[in-house]
């Protein structure tokens, strides 16, 4: 667990204060700090038995203690939407003490799982592991500083073959308002919970498999909010010219790539300077039109990626952020994504995201529910030590280009 001085155990206490207002009763609020102190501490396996075991000592009170938190987390019925907006508020306003929001992010993690009971489990594919295996999918929402990244919402990935299925959903309690929603869609519902719930908003980051849909994309549009967000290969596009007039006939962003000389018309960028190795690649940048759009004001930018060593582009980037932006803050932006990685690990080998043992729509979103609230904490502690001349020198670093 990590380490919290008088001061520090004070806050902790005025933000469990904050939650159990939401929460309301009683058990509850002393359920759900056993619970997160239980995700806190530094037990090996953070499931129920062993916070149970915890703040019980004694041996016969030990199930009565293991019961409670499992009806805690499992049954009980407290809103998962009002607690994480109550975290997300917390942790936000620790952030802005520091610096301005500068990127929504929406990307997915795979939980890996035995068996074929747990809810929405199926064999599917997961980034986390690089491969198809039996795992969970959440679909996330965390929202990014420059030097921070705090995840507000959680989405549970249900396949069809859990929502078509009156079994499955009767034995794992999937609630009748419940329908099949793809992962662009999952993240559109928390884009929009975030913008009900005041969160500052920001360029909305994601990568191909939520970007290609151009769907998401004019939603995003349509909310207001601009984007940065991969799209495949294939993904159709206008090019256009100095007066952003159309030039020539549509063309994959993989084939207009291939056509830009690869000498000339790409230049390295260090976009992230780090302790072992800095991160850099070679950008191209283009004004175009996606297909199926021809009005003069859904011009976007192409931003495509070549890193070195490699036969074509790794990867391909629509943004609605304006045409004056500079080349470097556009670049940084785009590739800030890579940072919800790190966030997925701390929370599995932190506070133990992966480690539910329930079978349950409702405990499955508890238990994330809880998670966020400690890494809220966490995040808004760190923020609170971070100095401002350090960040201001990590800002500086950043900023590494050459032609």
């Amino acid at each position: 667990m990590f380490f919290m001085d008088r001061a520090g155990v004070r806050r902790i206490e005025v933000f469990f204060a904050r939650i159990g207002e939401v929460l309301g009763n009683a058990k509850r609020r002393a359920s759900f700090a056993v619970y997160a102190m239980g995700l806190l501490g530094n037990a090996e396996r953070k499931s129920v038995e062993p916070m149970a075991a915890l703040v019980c000592h004694d041996p016969k009170k030990m199930d009565a203690a293991h019961q409670r938190l499992l009806h805690f987390v499992s049954n009980t019925e407290w809103s998962d939407r009002d607690v994480r907006r109550a975290s997300a508020q917390y942790g936000l306003h620790a952030l802005a003490e520091r610096e301005p929001v500068d990127a929504w992010i929406l990307d997915d993690t795979g939980l890996l799982k035995q068996g074929t009971h747990s809810v929405g489990v199926q064999r599917q594919y997961t980034g986390s592991a690089g491969k198809v295996t039996n795992c969970q999918i959440g679909v996330s929402l965390s929202i990014a500083t420059r030097t921070e990244h705090l995840p507000i919402d959680f989405e549970l990935y249900l396949p069809e073959s859990w929502t078509e299925d009156p079994d499955r959903r009767r034995e794992a309690r999937i609630p009748d308002s419940v329908v099949f929603q793809t992962k662009p869609q999952l993240g559109i519902t928390m884009v929009r919970r975030a913008i009900e719930d005041g969160v500052p908003r920001a360029p909305v980051l994601a990568d191909a498999g939520y970007g290609t849909s151009s769907e998401f994309r004019q939603t995003l549009t349509g909310l207001g909010l601009t984007y940065a967000v991969g799209v495949d290969p294939k993904t159709t596009v206008s090019l256009l010219d100095a007066q952003e007039r159309c030039r020539g006939d549509p063309v994959s962003v993989r084939d207009l790539a291939i056509r830009i000389d690869a000498r000339n018309g790409f230049r390295r960028c260090t976009w992230r300077k780090a302790t072992k190795r800095d991160l850099s690649a070679r950008f191209a940048l283009r004004r175009v039109i996606p297909a199926g759009r021809n009005a003069e004001n859904d011009a976007q930018w192409l931003l495509i990626e070549w890193r070195d060593g490699e036969s074509e582009p790794a990867n391909y980037f629509l943004s609605t952020l304006p045409k004056t932006i500079p080349r470097l803050e556009l670049i940084r932006l785009a590739m800030q994504r890579w940072r919800t990685e790190r966030v997925y690990e701390d929370l599995k080998g932190e506070l133990g995201l992966d480690h539910f043992e329930g079978r349950r729509f409702r405990g499955w979103h508890h238990h994330v529910s809880v998670a966020l609230c400690c890494y809220a904490f966490i995040v808004s502690e760190r923020a609170r030590r971070f100095p401002p001349s350090a960040r201001r020198s990590l800002r500086r670093r950043s900023k590494s280009v050459t032609p």
